[in-house]
């Protein structure tokens, strides 16, 4: 997976947005206005940050060299993959959905509704 097929594969999510709050650097995907993935753009190799539920977070990191702590972030609720080729891009769906799942059922109720409205 690169950044573009990374970028096509969040935007194709309901109600997702593009966002950069943090500078030029940082290409933030938020549902709802809640941040589920964000990449850095300056980076040579591809890497971001999803939303992971704590338990499965560990699990993760214990099973895939290629995930690690969180970067910058809650280091229990967030995981840093590594895009090296060791996982699938299947795999790297597979965790950025879990993350969007995530986010969207900590939204309200109103949230959630105006989501499926979408």
């Amino acid at each position: 997976m690169n950044i573009e097929e990374l970028r096509d594969y969040c935007i194709s999510k309901k109600g997702v947005e593009e966002t950069m709050p943090f500078g030029p650097d940082t290409l933030v995907f938020k549902v709802m206005g809640k941040a589920f993935l964000l990449t850095g753009l300056d980076e040579l190799s591809l890497q971001f940050n999803v939303k992971c539920d704590p338990e499965y977070a560990i699990e993760l990191r214990e099973k895939f060299p290629c995930v690690i702590p969180g970067y910058h972030m809650n280091k229990k609720h967030w995981n840093t993959i590594i895009a090296d080729g060791s996982v699938s891009d299947k795999q790297l769906q597979a965790w950025i959905d879990h993350s969007y799942d995530m986010v969207v059922k900590g939204l309200t109720k109103k949230e959630k509704e105006l989501l499926s409205n979408l």
